[in-house]
């Protein structure tokens, strides 16, 4: 039976869909072969994305999105909780560790406090990015999520060529975000920092304070937004992008400002893909630079722990980690108490100074007014004095205390024997 001539169009189709789908060019998929980096020393990681190493918006939406799957398959990401974090190694007693600080800067920031302290010092390797300016020898691929960018572009550019301690900072010197105790000064804070309780400890804040952060912080999940907390109502979203395998909990909570001091050996725990996987969601997300920020700080402690809560009590994190030893929590509790003691004197004389302009300005207009306490003022200056002259007297010692390695272990609660260092 000859073949059928109004099958001749249909078959012509089906033949041309064929050839058209066996020869059609893949779609590019982002792999982990393609992002192999750079490690060495000074290395700008330069995305394969780009040439210029910056993504922009309209580029990064024609990329396809590389699932975690994709990116994990060789090595598997497991659950973030149980990863067997390593805290760091511990060298002979009078050994030194080298140290990098890591800081991101904007152009118009001003780091030279960094040079000025540390340029002389040839254990303490300096990395500056510059977030706004993708000429700089270093800087990230987009300026995007704050510092969170910054610090993990430097793990990924220096994952095999990290230093014993790394050391991650704001730009300024001086800030709340600092330690009390050293006067809010970094550069106290990195002087004074010990090495050996890095490596103890693997993680450790830079800021002792609990107050922001602890103990109990954020909510993943809240349905109620919190105006000092607009992040916290998104991190149940976020949470399962960024760690699909692990368990949403209840609180997340650490001091606050995203400053931190951590082991090599704690970074290198986990595998070099897992750092792309996190800055991979953070290039992608449309959550606003300033939320996406806000949420990783108060996710770098499960990063590098698998801890939802990292808390150390105050007096100890002074005292071994920075050499301030006031002596136990009772008398740390008791300094405090005197601190505010000062502070409510200092508001007293505010208003006390308040008062008496407002008296002698009447006075001046011939008006009738309360009379005011005469020399209050005085009174309270030489109390605030006395107390300050107190609490310098109070870091001197405890700076000498801490000078001391058995003083350390006996205020942290840790045991210490004859040979010990810090």
């Amino acid at each position: 039976m000859p073949f059928p001539k109004r099958w001749i169009p249909i078959l012509s189709f089906l033949t041309a869909g064929c050839v058209f789908w066996l020869v059609k060019p893949s779609a590019p998929i982002v792999s982990l072969d393609s992002l192999s980096l750079p490690l060495q020393t000074g290395t700008q990681y330069t995305s394969p994305l780009t040439e210029k190493g910056t993504i922009e918006g309209s580029q990064l939406a024609q990329v396809p999105f590389t699932s975690a799957e994709q990116q994990t398959q060789e090595p598997e990401l497991g659950p973030v909780a149980k990863v067997p974090f390593r805290a760091g190694t511990l060298k002979a007693v009078g050994a030194s560790y080298t140290k990098t600080i890591i800081v991101p800067k904007t152009i118009k920031e001003d780091v030279n406090w960094i040079e000025e302290n540390f340029g002389s010092d040839t254990t303490i390797r300096k990395v500056i990015y510059v977030a706004d300016d993708p000429t700089a020898e270093l800087h990230p691929p987009k300026n995007k999520g704050h510092e969170v960018m910054i610090y993990l572009s430097y793990i990924i550019d220096h994952y095999n060529n990290l230093s014993d301690v790394n050391i991650f900072m704001h730009s300024t010197r001086f800030s709340w975000h600092g330690n009390d105790l050293l006067d809010n000064d970094a550069v106290q804070m990195i002087s004074r920092l010990s090495s050996e309780r890095v490596q103890r400890e693997g993680f450790m804040n830079m800021r002792c304070h609990w107050d922001p952060g602890c103990p109990a912080w954020m909510h993943p999940g809240a349905v109620e937004e919190d105006f000092n907390k607009q992040e916290e109502t998104m991190l149940a979203r976020t949470w399962s992008e960024l760690f699909p395998l692990d368990s949403i909990p209840e609180v997340l909570a650490q001091p606050c400002c995203a400053q931190f001091a951590i082991s090599s050996d704690t970074i290198r725990s986990q595998p070099l893909a897992r750092y792309v996987f996190y800055r991979d969601w953070l290039l992608r997300t449309n959550l606003s630079d300033y939320i996406s920020g806000r949420i990783w700080e108060y996710v770098w402690q499960f990063i590098f722990t698998g801890k939802n809560v990292v808390c150390p009590k105050e007096h100890a994190c002074y005292c071994d980690g920075f050499g301030v030893c006031l002596g136990g929590e009772d008398e740390y509790t008791n300094f405090y108490a005197r601190r505010k003691e000062r502070n409510e004197l200092e508001s007293e004389l505010i208003i006390y100074h308040e008062k008496l302009t407002v008296y002698r300005e009447s006075k001046e207009r011939g008006e009738e007014t309360d009379e005011i306490e005469a020399g209050k003022d005085l009174e309270l200056e030489g109390r605030i004095e006395g107390l300050k002259a107190w609490e310098e007297q109070k870091k001197q010692l405890a700076k000498e205390r801490g000078d001391v390695a058995i003083n350390r272990a006996k205020e942290a609660g840790r045991e210490w024997k004859d040979g010990d260092g810090f």
